[in-house]
């Protein structure tokens, strides 16, 4: 259905029910072949065991959820995870630690090593040799830099054509090299593993395609850590969790690890898709992963993806209930909402790709159609992940105009 939200905003939003959903769908063999507790246990110990680590906030969001008419928001700020600005920082870095441990022990024919052997120079001899690679928007190159820079690997960075300077350098000041390609996302992403193949570098991708699965388990295995301590942070279990998409692996990591905790009790599950890359609105229209092509040129940079990962289609198509389309201009005044709050809420630095989940919810909550096919009521307990404050700080001036410290004066 599509419908014109009251939020004085010019452009209509499309919420589409799955039809291959279902809470009741058990998690199989397929699924947890994919993501399951015993890997997550690992990312658990492994990621805890990092400099630095601690639970990012959960802030509750009484005004919001009044204007939502609903029970609670609850606001997972991953902007201080590891001093990178996004939730990015447990998948790449994990991903890295894990590339390096298995290269380790099949080199020097050992077990795998302990954690704290990369971080004590145990083996720098082997990896200091290694150069991992990926394709970015931003977050996600940012994450594998300071992995590599952190565990003494190089670190090749691909971006595309529209990739901010800004981020550009933020990539850069963790030692890693950046190239810019030609193309969107789905271009670099191909480039990064010709050159992997061509220099013998690892591609350490946040995306999985036919044939590359294993590392982009791991990247997913440390998303669920958010997940993990949000669940563990509320008092209630939510019955509604908004997640945005781009590739769709932050989305499929909590929606595996809140069907493993929760069963057949699990919440709804609400994906946002930017309109100008809606990726995972076509694949779940027409029931198979589908691609959008273009620019994709959407404000909501690390959502920019024109096609779905394969094994984040694998959980989403049975625990995704339905995907909502999101406008730049529903993501910057959501951006504007968290930085200049009414009564009792926080200001929240939030990026342009951390509130589409929220502006999703706000856009249904005002419509009674919308609000009914999603079960929306006073009852709902309502979870959104906040992934990244100002990682593109000049961007964000100019959307909010003022800076993320002075909006972080206010608390």
């Amino acid at each position: 259905m599509r419908f014109t939200n009251t939020l004085g905003l010019e452009k209509d939003n499309e919420l589409l029910l799955n039809s291959m959903a279902s809470k009741g769908v058990a998690y199989g063999p397929e699924q947890s072949a994919m993501l399951n507790d015993d890997a997550f246990a690992i990312a658990k110990s492994t990621i805890s065991a990092w400099p630095g680590y601690t639970h990012t906030p959960l802030i509750l969001l009484k005004s919001l959820a009044a204007k939502a008419h609903v029970e609670s928001i609850h606001y997972k700020d991953e902007g201080p995870r590891f001093g990178l600005g996004s939730f990015k920082a447990l998948g790449g870095a994990y991903a890295v630690s894990q590339l390096l441990r298995r290269e380790i022990a099949r080199i020097k024919d050992i077990e795998m090593p302990k954690i704290s052997s990369l971080l004590d120079g145990t083996h720098s001899d082997l990896i200091s040799q290694v150069t991992v690679c990926c394709a970015t928007d931003g977050n996600h190159g940012r994450s594998v830099a300071w992995g590599a820079q952190t565990f003494g690997c190089k670190c090749v960075i691909l971006i595309h054509s529209t990739v901010s300077e800004g981020r550009k350098h933020a990539i850069e000041a963790y030692g890693a090299t950046v190239i810019r390609t030609k193309g969107n996302y789905d271009d670099s992403v191909r480039e990064a593993q010709r050159s992997a193949t061509r220099e013998g570098w690892f591609v350490v991708s946040d995306t999985s395609y036919p044939g590359y699965t294993d590392i982009p388990k791991d990247v997913m295995q440390g998303y669920e850590l958010m997940a993990a301590e949000a669940c563990d942070q509320l008092e209630a279990a939510p019955t509604h969790i908004f997640l945005q998409t781009g590739v769709g692996g932050m989305a499929a990591a909590v929606a595996a690890y809140a069907k493993r905790r929760y069963g057949n009790d699990r919440p709804v599950i609400v994906l946002a898709d930017p309109d100008q890359s809606a990726c995972w609105l076509e694949s779940i229209r027409h029931g198979t992963p589908t691609p959008v092509h273009g620019d994709l040129d959407t404000l909501m940079a690390g959502l920019a993806c024109g096609e779905i990962s394969v094994i984040a289609w694998d959980i989403l198509r049975q625990t995704a209930d339905a995907v909502m389309s999101v406008t730049d201009d529903d993501a910057v005044m959501m951006m504007r909402v968290l930085a200049n709050p009414t009564a009792d809420d926080l200001p929240i630095v939030a990026g342009e790709s951390a509130v589409a989940g929220l502006a999703a919810l706000m856009a249904a909550a005002d419509h009674s159609q919308a609000r009914n096919e999603l079960s929306l009521d006073a009852n709902s307990r309502v979870l959104i992940f906040g992934t990244e404050s100002d990682t593109d700080p000049d961007l964000y001036v100019k959307l909010i105009g003022r800076s993320a410290d002075e909006v972080r004066k206010i608390r």
